[in-house]
């Protein structure tokens, strides 16, 4: 069984990538948009996974969303003032997204006010997704920022069977260092300590968890909404 949701998108933000929409294609390793550039389209993933990351002054990544079919990208700074990307956001494997530009979604949000208040929440939930994921790096440490982007990757694509939550998504310790703000070498030394204490297991960058439950209680997990606690 699955232990998150099928992401849905509400028929009024379905809609907006009908008024005239295009379909592009991302093969694994390309940029759908760069850091610093101006954003002029949203993006809905139609397949494929994309990951929505920063890249740090020291030269690491932080990779604030992993993102997959249904999901919709490119939303936050898109009406701020003189914006620019402050993250890129990189296809992980092939993917297709369906692209409406910036003065379409404008007029459209002008003239249906279910499309402008759906419009709205998405974005309230990508800040306290955000937020959420911030406040975890900060208060938590490394130890915690890898915890709770464990949890997080159990709520987003794990599978729950007798012997735990397997996570669906292969990631290499790199990746999981992005998703963590820190190094390999540090995700390394606590990847092995959750595995002596069988805490968990990976085999072929495909991650068991067999007591989330340690997890949680480490970081004094609040229990936020699956909606919230998640990698998208």
């Amino acid at each position: 069984m699955m232990t998150h949701t099928t992401r849905i998108i509400p028929n009024s933000l379905q809609q907006i990538f009908e008024i005239s929409p295009q379909l592009k294609h991302f093969p694994k390793g390309t940029y759908i948009f760069y850091e610093g550039t101006e954003p002029d389209e949203l993006y809905l993933i139609r397949k494929g996974t994309v990951a929505v990351s920063k890249l740090l002054s020291d030269g690491r990544e932080l990779t604030l969303r992993i993102c997959s079919r249904n999901d919709i990208v490119g939303e936050l700074l898109l009406f701020s003032q003189n914006p620019t990307y402050m993250f890129h956001a990189k296809a992980l494997e092939d993917s297709e997204v369906l692209t409406v530009s910036k003065l379409s979604l404008e007029k459209h949000l002008e003239s249906d006010s279910d499309s402008a208040l759906a419009y709205m929440k998405w974005i309230s939930i990508q800040y306290r997704r955000t937020q959420t994921k911030i406040r975890d790096l900060l208060m938590n440490g490394k130890k915690g920022a890898l915890y709770s982007t464990l949890i997080r990757l159990a709520n987003s694509y794990g599978v729950e069977t007798e012997s735990g939550i397997i996570v669906t998504l292969p990631l290499t310790n790199q990746e999981l260092a992005n998703l963590s703000g820190t190094s390999r070498e540090v995700i390394n030394r606590m990847l092995n300590d959750l595995k002596t204490k069988k805490v968990l297991s990976i085999e072929k960058g495909i991650i068991t968890i067999h007591n989330i439950l340690y997890l949680k209680t480490a970081i004094h997990c609040e229990n936020c909404p699956i909606e919230i606690c998640c990698m998208e």
